[in-house]
């Protein structure tokens, strides 16, 4: 298994990912190739919490234009992880 860090690339702080967290979701932007089940151990390792389940979806990149220029941004993937009831992540802001 590749280490928790490398699956784990970052959580995600927008106005969207705010409306996970009073249900104990935390949203986080993941390494592709991982699984829901290297997610979920990755998480509990890096933040010393218990999962309840893990939602993965990959977001598509999207066309960009640049002058003439036609580009593609890369495609990511995403988590929504869900905590085991009275679990929560202590985020500083």
């Amino acid at each position: 298994m590749a280490n928790a860090h490398e699956i784990i690339k970052a959580m995600l702080r927008t106005e969207k990912s705010n409306l996970y967290e009073p249900n104990r979701q935390y949203l986080f932007l993941v390494e592709k190739s991982a699984n829901k089940i290297q997610v979920k151990r990755a998480v509990e390792e890096i933040y010393k919490v218990k999962v309840s389940g893990v939602n993965t979806f990959v977001m598509r990149g999207k066309i960009k234009r640049v002058r003439q220029q036609f580009g593609k941004q890369p495609d990511y993937k995403k988590a929504v992880v869900t905590l085991k009831e009275g679990q929560k992540i202590e985020i500083a802001t």
